[in-house]
């Protein structure tokens, strides 16, 4: 009798609460078809945004499944927000995932943080954006074009391409430009930096490509511990301003294996630097690999421990160069510039402490001081056009403290003459350990300052 009441009851529960299985048992009951079974109590499927599980993390979250288009000129802004917002709250780590076969078209945006756990950003496919200035939105920033704030953990990679479709800001270098509303005058300055990184830590860049950036193709901004390694960046040799790297406030970085081929500097680095490592670098067509400029407008500039080793520059403007403005104030200082090999390079090695891209500067007595800079094993060919060592360095704050050993620069074939050039000094102090090609006989010995202790600003 219990075992009766038992039965009875968990059929009137089910008839209750789950009236397709009511309808169906009603049904079979007189011989009629059953209708659909209720899946009310079978697992949720997963959302459509996610696919679980892959190796980047716990989660995927597809810019597709967001609403992205993909063909190249749909606006994708929005769908690549979602899929960040997202990603970003997720409780576990997760990546938002770009895939290949597809274009996305994004305007200027700012991805934000901080995120409830470390994130990937990975790009198979192609990222641009609008295409010239009078594509772009008349309220969106002209200054930048993805920017990254304050993130922490975060791992970009990808096998794909972001294409910064610069062509047709470049021509803003030479002549301004009218906006879409034919009132607006758009400058050099209005390009917008390809990807930038600010106020951000333990950052990860690796194997992706970028090209044709209006501006700078990567910034890092007041960033701590910044990885970045197998990149590939190119843009044409007259592109201007199109800088591969620029690192500014920002410490403990790595920038390794890369292949880099632009307009201006392959990297360069900004004031506010310190423990920075540049190695196994293939730079050119560029400007080279710089320190600097500092000391704009009379701006303090403090950068120290910066290495620069195992790369190669070729059919460059410059090799190793560091330059500052006059009129700045602090220091450079601990710099080591070891094992690079110069392929018909016009100026392998430089200091320049009178930079002025204007040439229309003033002479200021202040600058920012360049001492303990080390130049060793730096082999090659240069461009006769210019000497192949040149320190050019401050009346009021020589340069000092430099050393020189395994230099050996030679006339590129196409050289008239193939006549070795000497170096050029002005007011610098160091010593040359090892003979060098050509021989540097110009360097002063000493440790000497003409300014006064209170005048100079240290680090």
């Amino acid at each position: 009798m219990f075992l009766q009441r038992i039965t009875l009851f968990l059929i009137f529960i089910t008839c209750l609460f789950f009236p397709t299985i009511r309808g169906k048992l009603h049904s079979h009951a007189n011989g009629k078809q059953w209708l659909p079974m209720s899946r009310i109590w079978l697992p949720p499927s997963p959302s459509p945004e996610v696919v679980s599980p892959n190796a980047n993390g716990p989660f995927v979250f597809n810019v597709k499944s967001f609403g992205a288009v993909g063909d190249g000129v749909s606006d994708d802004t929005e769908a690549f927000k979602l899929a960040w917002d997202a990603a970003c709250h997720a409780e576990e780590s997760g990546t938002l995932f770009v895939p290949k076969g597809h274009i996305f078209m994004i305007q200027s945006t700012t991805f934000t943080g901080p995120c409830n756990s470390k994130l990937t950003f990975k790009v198979d496919g192609t990222i641009w954006p609008p295409d010239g200035p009078d594509s772009w939105p008349l309220s969106s920033r002209k200054r930048q074009w993805l920017v990254f704030y304050r993130i922490n953990g975060m791992l970009m990679q990808g096998s794909g391409l972001i294409d910064g479709r610069g062509e047709k800001w470049w021509n803003l270098s030479y002549k301004s430009h009218k906006g879409a509303n034919g009132a607006k005058q758009l400058g050099p300055g209005d390009r917008p930096v390809a990807i930038r990184f600010f106020e951000s830590s333990n950052l990860r860049v690796e194997g992706l490509k970028i090209k044709n950036s209006p501006k700078f193709h990567f910034r890092f901004d007041e960033c701590q511990n910044v990885h970045v390694e197998k990149l590939i960046i190119k843009s044409p040799a007259l592109s201007p301003n199109t800088d591969g790297i620029h690192i500014e406030n920002t410490t403990n970085v790595n920038i390794h294996n890369s292949v880099i081929s632009n307009g201006d500097d392959c990297v360069s680095v900004g004031a506010g630097c310190y423990n920075v490592d540049i190695r196994n670098i293939t730079c050119g067509p560029s400007h080279g690999i710089s320190i600097g400029s500092l000391g704009n407008y009379n701006s303090r500039a403090c950068v120290s421990n910066i290495t620069v080793s195992d790369s190669i520059i070729k059919h460059s403007d410059n090799g190793v160069r560091i330059k500052t403005w006059q009129g700045g104030r602090g220091a450079v200082s601990k710099v080591v510039f070891n094992n690079i090999q110069m392929d018909t390079v016009r100026n392998p090695i430089i200091i320049d402490q009178y930079y002025c891209p204007s040439k229309n500067c003033h002479n200021q007595s202040y600058a920012v001081s360049v001492s303990n800079v080390s130049y060793s094993n730096i082999k090659g060919t240069y461009d006769a056009r210019s000497p192949p060592m040149r320190f050019a360095c401050s009346d009021s704050v020589p340069c000092t403290n430099l050393t020189l050993s395994e230099v050996e620069l030679l006339p590129a074939a196409h050289s008239q003459g193939k006549i070795l050039t000497n170096p050029f000094c002005w007011k610098v102090y160091g010593t040359v350990q090892t003979l060098t090609t050509p021989h540097v006989l110009c360097l002063l010995e000493g440790n000497q300052l003409t300014l006064k202790p209170r005048d100079v600003v240290w680090c």
